[in-house]
């Protein structure tokens, strides 16, 4: 009996261990995008994150959260094969937002091996004048 437990045992830590080898992984490019100095009257600015799947499964992004509601991040849906590319997108609005610096978090989901990621767009809005 204690045999055959053992062995049971064996096969499930053989199993799990090549279960997380077998792993989508996540590497932006850059985490943050400065806007640097705009007009209040050219409130709409927008970035571009690129990604990369340096796993050796499929990734999938399943959410984009943005801290505010005048930062939208639109990502791409469909599964990212190893080795492929994939874009968030994100379009800060500063309509109606008091001018000076600010410093939105936009927070990644997906299955990869970092489960989440934090990107953040900053920059200055100046007062139009």
């Amino acid at each position: 009996m204690k045999k055959i437990l053992m062995i049971a045992m064996w096969l499930v830590a053989c199993l799990s261990m090549q279960a997380q080898g077998n792993q989508a992984e996540i590497k932006f490019d850059k985490i943050t995008h400065n806007f640097g100095t705009f007009s209040e009257k050219d409130p709409i600015q927008t970035a571009t994150f690129t990604f990369t799947n340096v796993g050796s499964a499929p990734l999938i992004i399943n959410q984009a959260i943005a801290s505010c509601g005048c930062t939208v991040p639109t990502f791409t849906k469909q599964p990212i094969k190893p080795g492929e590319k994939g874009e968030i997108k994100v379009k800060y609005n500063g309509t109606g937002k008091f001018p000076g610096h600010f410093k939105k978090s936009i927070t990644i989901r997906c299955n990869g091996k970092t489960e989440m990621t934090r990107l953040y767009v900053e920059g200055n809005m100046e007062e139009a004048k």
